[in-house]
């Protein structure tokens, strides 16, 4: 049987998974794009509910029709118009899914022993937020924590943004960040907060200490980290610029400090 009425309260109510408040009601996000939804069939397929596709996207995505099968997950065949109407973009793949919201508690990852983690507090921009999450699970970061008033986790441009990454890594959501710094030096993690007027990467990583455990603290993309904020790291660290650039945008800052860790910890 295929969907074939975007007004159908099915069809209405994955749409409204656009919406944050519908998404904490229900406990589910939406899942757009054939890469993110492998992604969350191979890695998290138990955290899927739902995969809508068109006829011709069923044909495209026959690896993914494949996965769902052997995960014994039964996909919906939906119109392009139901599937452009559940979609948030502006040009869907035909194809979107449902799936259930995930995260872990931080003890829970202190308890494997992480040496490389990374907090985003007040994080606004969705596209950021899923930039960097994608960066941390490249670099093997053990988790990313979500502190503050940053985006929601679950928007689906941060979904969009991590490219599947948001199915790979840990999650540690709704964080306290007090809390979560007085855990992280409990547990011997050395806090950086990243910001303009700290002392040089480069000198920190020649003197070593970015091959010990480290959590990266990132903040707002407009103001930074607050000075309260900053108390409560163990060290304020910058990325220099050798140019006549004003300042590094947050997501290419964070992937220099994330990748710097992940260097001196491979080495």
């Amino acid at each position: 049987m295929m969907l074939d009425n975007p007004r159908s309260p099915k069809v209405r109510a994955v749409a409204k998974l656009a919406q944050k408040q519908r998404r904490m009601e229900a406990g589910m996000f939406l899942v757009e794009g054939p890469q993110a939804i492998r992604e969350a069939l191979a890695h998290r397929p138990e955290l899927v509910v739902d995969v809508f596709l068109t006829p011709g996207a069923k044909d495209r995505y026959s690896d993914i029709v494949q996965l769902a099968s052997s995960e014994g997950i039964e996909l919906s065949l939906a119109t392009d118009a139901v599937v452009d109407f559940m979609a948030d973009t502006v040009t869907p793949q035909g194809i979107v899914a449902v799936c259930q919201f995930h995260s872990v508690e931080l003890e829970t990852i202190l308890a494997t022993g992480a040496t490389h983690l990374v907090i985003l507090h007040e994080v606004k921009d969705p596209g950021n937020l899923g930039n960097i999450i994608r960066t941390a699970d490249a670099a093997g970061a053990n988790a990313v924590i979500i502190t503050g008033d940053s985006v929601d986790v679950f928007n689906p441009k941060v979904v969009r943004a991590s490219t599947g990454s948001i199915f790979h890594i840990p999650l540690v959501t709704k964080a306290d960040l007090s809390v979560t710094i007085s855990q992280l030096k409990d547990a011997g993690i050395r806090v950086l907060a990243a910001d303009a007027r700290g002392r040089d990467l480069v000198e920190l990583r020649s003197a070593g200490e970015l091959a010990k455990p480290v959590a990266w603290m990132l903040g707002n993309e407009a103001h930074g980290l607050s000075d309260e904020a900053e108390a409560l790291a163990d060290v304020v660290v910058s990325v220099p610029i050798y140019g006549t650039a004003e300042s590094l945008s947050l997501p290419t800052a964070a992937a220099v400090c994330i990748y710097e860790t992940a260097f001196a910890q491979k080495a």
